[in-house]
């Protein structure tokens, strides 16, 4: 079993993460592509995500592993991951508990726009 677990994470060494061990990872909305939005992970959030099947992200700020939603409720149940061409991009395809990702309350942490007329 551990084997087996182990050759799982392989695909894990390919990725390419910044000097703090860090990949940015995109959650987006499994069903009608929504981005909803981005976090950072290290290896070993992406490990707990894989075990858990729930999206588990690395807190700059607190420097610590953290699970999604474990306070709010709010987690994000994960349907697949990709890498991106070059490993240095996750993209978690996700089910949004409670239609809420961002610490504001909003569905989406992308609700700020910018003009383009200039």
């Amino acid at each position: 079993m551990n084997n087996l677990l182990n050759q799982n994470y392989l695909w894990i060494e390919i990725l390419k993460f910044n000097e703090q061990g860090l990949i940015p990872a995109i959650a987006q909305d499994h069903q009608d592509g929504t981005i909803l939005m981005m976090a950072w992970m290290n290896k070993e959030s992406i490990k707990q995500t894989l075990l858990t099947k729930e999206a588990h992200y690395w807190s700059r700020s607190r420097q610590e592993l953290w699970h999604k939603g474990a306070t709010s409720g709010h987690i994000q149940k994960v349907n697949s991951i990709f890498y991106d061409c070059d490993g240095d991009t996750l993209l978690l395809k996700i089910e949004q508990v409670g239609n809420i990702a961002c610490h504001t309350g909003a569905r989406s942490c992308f609700f700020n726009t910018v003009s383009l007329t200039f």
